[in-house]
């Protein structure tokens, strides 16, 4: 299957350090400090000298358990993850993409995914029942997603239910928790990915139904733009960075009142991405002035989209590196490592690639960040994991069900009983599966 974006050919140098930024030892969980103890003590962080080390943990975990190992990470991971998870035979890929991987390699029993939690719940959403899924660090949260957790978008979404009835159909980010894509199943409405987006508004919307679209304003915005709606019947609700909870559906937690929802067409949830919302229209602007392509990621702004050269997928990104023609010079708006990357693969190919937010003038103070949320899968997790599992000392908080809500700042888990589980998998695969039927039609 087409998974990444991949980073094969990017090899680990031996003179370039990973880039990963060491974790405080009091960040790690008690069964996995010693592995952090020991990484913390290397004497550098060249390849040469994290390698070896990681050998001695991942190779004889890969000897245990052969065929019916799958590593995953991500190809935002910081710290050269997705490099490393490579070198170990593993697959990197973006978020639908990794969701699929197990369902769709039955062989493969253990999964151990370096990515944020709702990535590896996906996982476990379509896994089979014999396949348990890991993740390196339960804490490795999404700022987007932590926006749009499930206790303060049900209750809204259970108002607007209320309100609308079946006129309502909710339209599920793949970057959400298995809980709200249940909640896209349960109006009759799909998940989508940042591609398919305008595919699935669409078709929601030709039904002559409002549409919910949960977690990200911007891409919402960006969605309903491309389509050619009025946005002035795109109306977001309360800022949930503000409410950071549920929220009564009134005059005072709508944009434009209880009026302009009732004359919506689409109603976005109050989210957004740390990583892609530090781009401006000026950003954008300073490197056209400059003869650069700049293309940029839909979670970015409106403003931001509508300067640009182009904008897509992190799939779409990587391709017009792939395909730029030697002397080209792109600009990319989306996560830091990710364009770190890309840069090394246009350096290949005789391609200048920039980040976006990259800019030699002060007077913006701006640099091209990484999801740091992201990182907190490092060298130290990755080891810890898989040594713990050959032994079968792999704690409980690392392992990942369908359904499971995790706090990232505290670790604390809430885990459904397995009749819920059952009917929220029900639910949020006929979400997914609503996805396939429209974007990817039989014979297509």
């Amino acid at each position: 299957m087409n998974t990444r974006p991949t980073t094969s050919g990017l090899a680990l140098r031996p003179e370039l350090p990973l880039c990963q930024t060491d974790l405080p030892l009091d960040w790690y969980s008690e069964e996995f400090k010693p592995y952090a103890e020991e990484f913390l003590a290397l004497p550098d962080r060249l390849p040469g000298t994290i390698l070896p080390w990681l050998d001695s943990y991942v190779r004889p975990a890969q000897d245990h358990f052969g065929d019916s190992l799958l590593l995953l990470a991500h190809f935002y991971m910081g710290g050269e993850i997705v490099k490393l998870v490579e070198r170990y035979d593993g697959a990197i890929a973006d978020s639908y993409a990794l969701a699929v991987q197990a369902s769709r390699q039955p062989e493969k029993k253990v999964i151990v995914e370096s990515a944020v939690h709702f990535m590896a719940e996906s996982i476990a959403l379509l896994a089979n029942e014999d396949q348990d899924v890991w993740i390196t660090n339960p804490k490795a949260g999404c700022t987007m997603e932590m926006l749009a957790k499930d206790y303060m978008v049900l209750p809204v979404a259970e108002q607007l239910i209320e309100r609308y009835g079946d006129d309502l159909v909710c339209v599920s980010y793949m970057n959400t928790s298995g809980r709200l894509k249940a909640l896209a199943g349960r109006t009759g409405g799909a998940v989508c990915t940042s591609s398919n987006a305008h595919l699935i508004v669409e078709w929601a919307r030709r039904n002559g139904q409002k549409v919910l679209f949960v977690p990200d304003e911007h891409l919402g915005r960006n969605t309903a733009a491309r389509l050619g709606m009025d946005l002035s019947k795109v109306v977001r609700l309360a800022s949930a960075e503000e409410t950071r909870g549920a929220f009564p559906v009134d005059d005072a937690h709508v944009e434009g009142g209880l009026a302009a929802l009732d004359s919506a067409e689409m109603i976005l949830w109050g989210s957004y991405c740390g990583v892609h919302t530090v781009f401006t229209e000026g950003h954008v602007r300073w490197w056209q002035e400059r003869d650069w392509t700049v293309l940029v990621h839909p979670e970015s702004k409106l403003e931001v989209v509508e300067a640009a050269d182009g904008s897509g997928s992190t799939a779409y990104l990587w391709k017009a590196v792939e395909e730029a023609a030697p002397g080209s010079k792109l600009v990319i708006g989306t996560e830091g490592h990710f364009v770190t990357n890309a840069r090394e693969l246009g350096k290949q190919r005789g391609v200048e690639v920039m980040h976006l937010a990259d800019i030699p003038d002060p007077g913006f103070g701006t640099s091209g960040c990484g999801c740091a949320t992201m990182s907190r899968n490092d060298p130290p997790h990755l080891a810890g994991m898989l040594d713990l599992l050959r032994k079968g000392e792999a704690p409980d908080a690392n392992r990942v069900m369908a359904g499971d809500s995790v706090n990232e700042l505290t670790g604390e888990r809430d885990r459904l009983e397995p009749d819920e589980r059952a009917e929220l998998i029900t639910h949020a695969r006929s979400a997914l599966e609503r996805m396939i039927e429209v974007t990817e039609p039989a014979g297509a």
